[in-house]
Formats: C-alpha cells, sequence, structure tokens
C-alpha cells in the first residue's frame, strides 16, 4: 500500500498502532528505519508517529543509541487494564496451578492461527519451559490452541480457515482430518495435549477456561519436560488444570 498522507483520524491510530506492535512482536527496541521497514511506512511518517507516541510517553527514544522503545505509560496501562480484566485476580490461581504441579503454567487467548500468552508463572525447577506474556504459538502445535479451537462453537470451519499447517518436529499435526480427529477427542475428555508437537522434549496440558455456552475463550496450560509430565501424571494434571480452569472462569471479565 502507497505511504500517502493520512486522510482520517482512524488511519492515524491505525499507523500508529502498526509502530506500537513492531515491538509487541518481540523487538523490544527497534531503530527508525526497523519501524519504517516493519510496517510498510516511509521514514519521514515513521518518524512522525514515533514521535508522537513519545510525547504521549506511549514509546521512547533512548538518546545514546536513537533505538525506540516501549513507554512508561504502559506499565501503568498494562497494570491496570490487568486488573480490570481479571487477569491479576487469575495470577493467583495460576501461581497455586504452578506450585501443586511444579511446571510452568500459561493463559492464553486465540488470535487468528495463533495463541496470546497473555498471563505466564515460571516453575522453580531449574529444567523448566516458560512461555512469557506476549509470546505467541501456533493453535495447531499447541494444547491451549487445541482446547480454544475444540471449545469455539465452530471448530470444523476454523481449522479449514487455518493457514497452511507448519511441521514444527516429528509429532506436529499438519493435515487437516488429523486436526479435526484431534478436536474431537479433545472435546470428549474435556483438555489437551501438546506431545512435543512444538519443542522435542516437551509436553504441555490444556484446559478451556468455559464462558456462557460451553464455549471459551481463554486457556490455561501447564508445560514441562517429558521426563517430568510422563503418561502416569497426565490424567492428574489435567485434573488440577480443569480445576484452575474453573475457578478462573470466575475471575475473569468476559468476553476478555
Amino acid at each position: 500500500m502507497p505511504d500517502t498522507p493520512p486522510r482520517t483520524g482512524t488511519q492515524a491510530i491505525e499507523r500508529a498502532l502498526s509502530v506500537l506492535a513492531v515491538l509487541e512482536a518481540g523487538a523490544d527496541t527497534a531503530s527508525l528505519t526497523e519501524l519504517a521497514a516493519k510496517t510498510g511506512l516511509s521514514p519521514s511518517t515513521t518518524h512522525r508517529l514515533a514521535r508522537a507516541l513519545c510525547d504521549a510517553d506511549l514509546m521512547r527514544q533512548d538518546p545514546d543509541t536513537e533505538r525506540y522503545g516501549f513507554g512508561r505509560r504502559l506499565v501503568t496501562l498494562g497494570t491496570r487494564a490487568s486488573k480490570a480484566l481479571g487477569l491479576a485476580a487469575a495470577r493467583v490461581t495460576l501461581e497455586a496451578l504452578a506450585d501443586e504441579t511444579g511446571e510452568s503454567v500459561n493463559l492464553g487467548v486465540r488470535d487468528g492461527d495463533e495463541v496470546l500468552v497473555l498471563l505466564g508463572v515460571s516453575s522453580s525447577q531449574r529444567l523448566r519451559f516458560d512461555q512469557e506474556a506476549g509470546s505467541r504459538v501456533p493453535v495447531h502445535a499447541s494444547a491451549m490452541g487445541k482446547v480454544l479451537l475444540a471449545f469455539a462453537g465452530d471448530s470444523y470451519d476454523l481449522v479449514t480457515a487455518l493457514p497452511p499447517m507448519a511441521r514444527l518436529t516429528g509429532s506436529t499435526i499438519t493435515t487437516r482430518p488429523a486436526l479435526r480427529a484431534e478436536l474431537d477427542e479433545v472435546l470428549v475428555r474435556g483438555w489437551a495435549l501438546n506431545d512435543e508437537e512444538r519443542d522435542a522434549g516437551v509436553r504441555t496440558v490444556a484446559a478451556p477456561v468455559l464462558g456462557s455456552g460451553g464455549r471459551a475463550r481463554v486457556a490455561i496450560a501447564v508445560q514441562g519436560p517429558t521426563v517430568r509430565l510422563t503418561d502416569d501424571r497426565l490424567e492428574q494434571i489435567a485434573a488440577a488444570v480443569q480445576e484452575a480452569a474453573a475457578e478462573v472462569a470466575g475471575r475473569l471479565v468476559t468476553p476478555l
């Protein structure tokens, strides 16, 4: 799309958000050139947007490196949003689940063909596998993704709309019929398993946070190394995750 002058306030907002999205995607800091390249905007437009965001304290510019990063105001906004949405209260449940299982715990929502992690609690174990808040994982290779698809109410259409599913390990589900069959099992069982489908040596058990009509917009998961998440522990961990999910359902503001 040509980088034409903004015609509406909405367009300007969308462009400003696209600049912030570069940092959200994991860059943390970026130069003006990098911001322009990743947003597709001209350097002059990108500079104007970056300056406006810095003036609002939503971004900051390092005076030494001239790279842009997150602004202090986002800390306040994020803290207040977490409390208002019930995420701060949900964290208490996630921390208890991490203590009970000895593994790392996540809470996430589906965003298109990915799961966006909103909360993460790390295991106290030296060998652990964490997903930080803000990280994203593909729905087809994620236990949270599976339960969010299975309990969405229109899983068949959602699977049909997925882009080609990348093979990440030898265990990754990469075909739509196989994924639909897996989702049918998840619906019956009430929880999902990611059995080394995204990372070798890592298992994840997830359960849906059910809302009205038995549908889920949120999921929580326990993940850890296969040497600890053994077959004989799966049912016990699944029960703990489901119990925690039911508790979280009463704490979140819905729809999240």
